[in-house]
């Protein structure tokens, strides 16, 4: 049997995401993001490039879920597609893209974070409070690592 898989990305959140509603009302996340590109030099040592920057969405619950626990400078890894399309602004056709992310996590190698382990159904019959983006300041929203456990072969 082959393994499925999927495009993936790295990078930033670039600006604070929404979380809007397509017409027939599925719930659909959106942000800029961030990817960052280096170039391997003959010495062995790596030159930083600009970022390149792109259109991210996501939906269903994957959109309600990320957009409360995403913000604007969080490191990222998704999974997904990319989606290109086209569209017309002042009489012209413009051809873009967009990565829609199925699967959406933090970097763990770039982000400290505790892990809840609460089963869902539990967690879900908790109203969540309100998105306030002044309410967590970033050294409140970094949490202490927990060390992690070595994996082996």
């Amino acid at each position: 049997m082959t393994i499925d898989t999927q495009a993936a990305i790295s990078g930033f959140i670039a600006t604070e995401p929404r979380l809007t509603y397509t017409e027939d009302g599925v719930p659909r996340f959106y942000a800029r993001i961030g990817i960052e590109h280096s170039r391997l030099e003959q010495d062995g040592s790596f030159t930083q490039l600009e970022p390149t920057f792109h259109d991210m969405t996501m939906f269903r619950r994957a959109a309600e879920e990320s957009v409360g626990r995403f913000h604007k400078g969080d490191k990222f890894v998704a999974a997904g597609r990319v989606h290109e399309y086209a569209y017309n602004k002042d009489g012209q056709t413009i051809q873009t893209e967009e990565f829609i992310a199925s699967r959406i996590g933090h970097d763990t190698a770039r982000t400290r974070y505790q892990v809840d382990r609460t089963p869902r159904q539990q967690t879900m019959a908790r109203q969540a409070p309100a998105r306030d983006a002044t309410a967590l300041q970033p050294s409140e929203r970094s949490m202490t690592a927990q060390p992690a456990s070595a994996l082996g072969m």
